[in-house]
């Protein structure tokens, strides 16, 4: 089992928002994690992510079927306003039956990022 630097959950009109942070310095430790998580949250229904890794120096958004720039952006932008690399942070969602809308998506998104990063 992986070993999560810090975890945060939360609900957003009945959507179940669950945030990892992760300490990695390459993209299989962020792979290996990602199984993980899969393997952990079955019924999950969007396990979106990104990470900021220095050396090689790489960045990437997953929104994992949320709407383009919806999940994965709203987290990067939250990894580079705090000027971290070194750092994966994977958000698993719980759809509750009541539609965000995409603002509410940025919002529940970059608050899963915020808070576990704190």
């Amino acid at each position: 089992m992986k070993e999560f630097d810090n975890t945060i959950e939360f609900v957003e009109k009945k959507s179940r928002f669950i945030a990892y942070k992760l300490s990695c310095t390459k993209l299989d430790e962020v792979e290996s994690a990602l199984a993980e998580l899969r393997a952990q949250h079955k019924k999950a229904t969007h396990i979106c992510f990104a990470y900021s890794l220095k050396n090689p120096f790489l960045e990437k958004a997953v929104d994992d079927g949320e709407p383009s720039s919806t999940a994965g952006r709203p987290i990067l932008s939250v990894i580079q306003k705090k000027g971290l690399t070194d750092v994966c942070v994977f958000v698993v969602r719980y759809f509750g039956g009541i539609k965000l809308g995409a603002g509410g998506l940025v919002r529940a998104y970059t608050k899963s990022a915020s808070e576990v990063l704190k």
